[in-house]
Formats: structure tokens, C-alpha cells, sequence
């Protein structure tokens, strides 16, 4: 992953700070055991609640209703719904909302055995200067939420390779390209894409705005003409002119 040197707005893509963090080993195996990332035993539907709800929220957290950001409160509600029913119908399936055998299935076939997305890892969303992933359980949990909303904007995307330059980051790393120390890579919730083949940065950025991001920035925001940056921030700052966002 190439980092070039960001100007101090970059820090707009985040105003958190966190400390503490401590050296966590991540990595990527196969998915031979897929299943064992859940605990999905029965059907799922609204007002079902508890754990199960909330690992499906992760998982589907790219497919809320565009303008929204997932919340993981293991709460089956009317958001949760609406994204299980947008995940069904971006993998034709039949899009009830309820989440049952097919849906699992299907969730379960994209998933790695370390629980992350077949199409993406932890190791190329935490080159991190160099350094390699240096934060905590914390961060690592967000940054696999990032990873499946990054294969959700893949599905939106024809499921066509799509490149990852940065994700998390610690503050120490952050500053050196820029960034604020304490801005949304430090926390593990924001990736930086580029295109591949035949997208293009604004056609990321635009199929980025129904994904579940609360932050975009890209071209016509500075210091982001060389990529596209999405946080899954509670808020929402969308900035992208040159993309019409």
C-alpha cells in the first residue's frame, strides 16, 4: 500500500481519540469454518433479539436504506429489516426481511474463517505505516465491521475487484500522512478505496453514498483526489464536489 502525504484536512475525516491500544495478532485463514463465526440456529425476524441479531447487523450493515449507518444494538427492528431485505435482493434472494436458512446460507458463503469477508482481510486494511495492525480488540472488531460494508460496496460495484490503499491506522501513523492522529482510521471504521479495471473514483464514491457511510470524502474534497474515503461515523459529512456529493 502506497500512502502519500495528506494535507491537515484530512482530519475532517474524523474528531475521535483513543488510546490504549495493544498488539492484537490478526490473520486470514480459509473459510472451512464459516459456521463457527455465528451462532444462527433459528430464523430471525423483527423484534428477535441477542447476539445472533447483532453479528447479522454487522454483516449486513452495507444494505440499510441510503443516508443511514447501522446500529449493531443486537435489536431487530425496522432498520435491520430494510437491510436484510436490501442484502437478499443484492444476492437474489427472496427479499422478506426475515433472516432464515437461505439467508445464512448465503451470509455464510461469503464469510472467512476468521470471520471476515471472503474478498477482503485484515492484513490489507492494516498495512498501517509498515507496521502492521497494532490495535486492540476494539479497533479490530470495527475494522471487520469495515471490511463487510467494503464487500457490500463490492456487490453494489458488479463484484469486481476493488482495492483497499488504507484502513486502520495508529495515531502515530495517521500523523505521518497527514491526518489528525485521533481522526476515524485510528479507530478501525474507515477504509480508503481506489479504483481497479473500470470504475473510477467518483463511481466509488457515489455507489459509497448507499452503503451505510455516515463519511464520504473524495474528489473535489481536499487531499482525497487520490482516493475515496467511507467511515461508518453516526453523523453525516458527505464531500466529494467533483462527484456530485
Amino acid at each position: 500500500m502506497k500512502l502519500t502525504k495528506r494535507v491537515a484536512a484530512i482530519a475532517a475525516a474524523g474528531a475521535l481519540t483513543f488510546t490504549g491500544a495493544v498488539a492484537v495478532s490478526v490473520n486470514n485463514s480459509d473459510a472451512a469454518s464459516a459456521a463457527g463465526c455465528d451462532s444462527w440456529s433459528s430464523t430471525l425476524r423483527k423484534s428477535s433479539r441477542g447476539a445472533a441479531v447483532k453479528e447479522l447487523q454487522i454483516r449486513v450493515a452495507a444494505f440499510v436504506p441510503s443516508g443511514q449507518v447501522m446500529g449493531t444494538d443486537g435489536v431487530y427492528g425496522d432498520q435491520t429489516v430494510a437491510a436484510v431485505r436490501g442484502f437478499q435482493k443484492a444476492y437474489g434472494l427472496t427479499a422478506d426481511g426475515v433472516a432464515g436458512t437461505k439467508t445464512f446460507s448465503k451470509l455464510r458463503s461469503l464469510t472467512s474463517s476468521d470471520c471476515t469477508p471472503i474478498h477482503f482481510t485484515y492484513r490489507e486494511a492494516s498495512n498501517n505505516c509498515g507496521k502492521g495492525f497494532t490495535g486492540n480488540s476494539w479497533h479490530k472488531a470495527n475494522l471487520r465491521r469495515s471490511l463487510w460494508q467494503a464487500e457490500g460496496l463490492r456487490r453494489k460495484m458488479g463484484d469486481k475487484p476493488l482495492k483497499i490503499t488504507s484502513g486502520y491506522r495508529d495515531p502515530a501513523c495517521d500523523r505521518s500522512v497527514g491526518g489528525s492522529g485521533s481522526g476515524m482510521h485510528t479507530t478501525g471504521m474507515a477504509i480508503d478505496f481506489v479504483p481497479m479495471g473500470s470504475q473510477t473514483y467518483c463511481s466509488i464514491t457515489k455507489a459509497a453514498t448507499r452503503n451505510g457511510y455516515g463519511g464520504i470524502f473524495g474528489p473535489g474534497y481536499p487531499a482525497h483526489s487520490d482516493h475515496v474515503h467511507a467511515d461508518w461515523r453516526s453523523g453525516k459529512i458527505w464531500s466529494a464536489s467533483k462527484c456530485g456529493v
